[in-house]
């Protein structure tokens, strides 16, 4: 673990923006300090002791098994293992769980309709509840073989162009603009008597990976468009980057990280010389524009829980919330037809189509979806995965473990030891998983570091085995070919490895 410490990073160039862009120091300010400042001195060392990286893989470390500390989910592993609540929430709290989860699962209908606490659906949309793209609270995948693209989706965005929009990239206002008639989704559905957007179109290019010991694995490039686009042409410089619905375990125990904890790992000029620049990402939190740390989205757009429930409201269903308050959802100037549509609005209910209490009850859901517990944590094999896991330097960005801040908005989620396999910074990985498209301070080339915990149950709940942002890969070896960039060295060691010690450390991974 690097210690901590205070810098000062630059953001990156946006469009010739650096001249314009602020030097923003974090760790010298209150704002993002990177000691912890919710722990005693007693509590401190204890904290550094139990998330010291280990040095033995003879057996399991202590609590390994309870990856979401008291939070873990015990219940049986089967197709409901990403649904179960926080082990430690209260009675009370499990009935607000349960109605989170009957919004969660909710079909919304077009305005207007008989049953008016549920209309206001689009009028463009990509589903028409929350489940339809986080089947079973899991991972989402690409169309394959004929199928809707219902939980995968493209973000439309452009660079800056004047010296107007670079100054509101630099502080944090915008994190990059939208197309001028398609916004910022491409919406693949639309309520009745109004065309949708267009549809989206993968091709696949196989490519052969020889490995160390003479295998050869294929991994396939995709290539991306979109036809039948329904209003006309996008712009030349608006780029589309495929996101598949990620899983939803463990979204407020990494909420409860504390800030100095990430930010000590943070090295954006890669000081160390290690090839590892982890870079965090500033946003503006949705309700009070107050600048916070990104850790939810793939590249950590968001700073809360609430903050990425409420933007899967406007994009991808379309409905108005408190926090995203405009009722026509990405609908633009340009879509004259799509505003002109009536919406959700119940005066009598409140002045939007999902008033309170709905998003703070999604949230609330969403934050406690327990993380299930480990398995097969003492197996020979997978103790071998794991060294293998963390002499190829994997954990240099997918960190093991990490103690909440006692301070955490919910009891549940406070002063747990948990064990996500993230470090929830950006990093460059390599233009082969580039996708050109700019978001706040991360360029086209970053990704945030996804947590691996409950990865392993991605089949058992899913039905699948497609990872990476685009669901690109069809299994974790190829998942692991395609890190580049900052990662390239990991994937190397990972290639070299024999068949026998690459099936140990993807059993390691299977045990998440």
């Amino acid at each position: 673990m690097r210690t901590p410490r205070s810098f000062v990073f630059l953001l990156p160039a946006l469009s010739g923006a650096l001249l314009l862009t602020p030097l923003i120091a974090i760790g010298g300010d209150a704002l993002f300090p990177t000691v912890r400042t919710d722990l005693n001195p007693k509590d401190q060392k204890r904290v550094e002791s139990v998330t010291r990286p280990t040095t033995d893989f003879s057996k399991p470390e202590p609590f390994e098994t309870m990856s979401a500390g008291a939070a873990t989910s015990r219940a049986d592993v089967n197709g409901d293992a990403f649904s179960h609540f926080s082990a430690n929430i209260t009675f009370e709290e499990e009935g607000t769980f349960k109605l989170g989860n009957a919004l969660f699962t909710k079909l919304w209908v077009s305005a207007p309709s008989s049953t008016q606490a549920s209309d206001g659906l689009g009028p463009l949309f990509n589903a028409r509840a929350c489940q339809s793209c986080h089947l079973k609270d899991g991972r989402g995948h690409p169309p394959e073989g004929g199928a809707d693209a219902t939980s995968m989706f493209f973000r439309l965005a452009r660079p800056a162009r004047t010296d107007e929009e670079r100054e509101a990239v630099a502080d944090y206002r915008k994190l990059n603009f939208p197309d001028a008639i398609y916004g910022e989704q491409l919406q693949d559905l639309a309520v009745s008597g109004l065309a949708s957007e267009g549809r989206m179109q993968i091709s696949y290019q196989e490519i052969p990976v020889k490995l160390g010991d003479g295998e050869v694995v294929n991994v396939r490039k995709p290539s991306y468009s979109v036809t039948d686009l329904g209003y006309g042409a996008m712009e030349g410089d608006v780029t589309l980057s495929p996101r598949i619905a990620p899983p939803m375990i463990g979204m407020g125990l990494i909420q409860a990280i504390h800030d100095a904890d990430i930010l000590a790992k943070a090295d954006p000029g890669d000081k160390d010389g290690d090839g590892i620049s982890g870079k965090p990402a500033m946003v503006r939190d949705h309700k009070t524009g107050e600048l916070k740390l990104g850790r939810f989205g793939f590249k950590a757009q968001n700073a809360s829980v609430r903050d990425q429930s409420s933007s899967a409201f406007a994009g991808d269903l379309g409905i108005s919330t408190p926090d995203n308050p405009f009722d026509h959802g990405d609908c633009t100037k340009a879509e004259a037809a799509c505003l002109a549509m009536p919406t959700g609005v119940q005066q009598r209910l409140g002045p939007v189509e999902a008033p309170d209490p709905v998003l703070p009850l999604v949230t609330f859901y969403s934050e406690n979806l327990a993380v299930p517990a480990r398995r097969d944590i003492g197996d020979k094999t997978v103790l071998k995965g794991k060294e293998l896991f963390y002499q190829a330097g994997c954990t240099a960005c997918h960190t093991p473990k990490f103690v909440t801040s006692r301070d955490a908005g919910d009891k549940a989620h406070a002063f747990q030891l948990i064990w996500p396999y993230s470090d929830f910074l950006l990093h460059d990985m390599g233009e082969g998983l580039a996708d050109g498209q700019p978001v706040g301070v991360a360029t086209g080339n970053e990704w945030r570091t996804q947590p691996l915990w409950g990865i392993g149950l991605t089949e058992t709940v899913n039905a699948h085995t497609f990872f990476l942002h685009d669901g690109r890969a069809r299994n974790l070896t190829e998942a692991v070919l395609w890190h580049g960039g900052e990662a390239q060295k990991a994937r190397d060691a990972f290639a070299a490895l024999s068949r026998q010690d690459r099936a140990a450390l993807l059993k390691f991974l299977e045990s998440l």
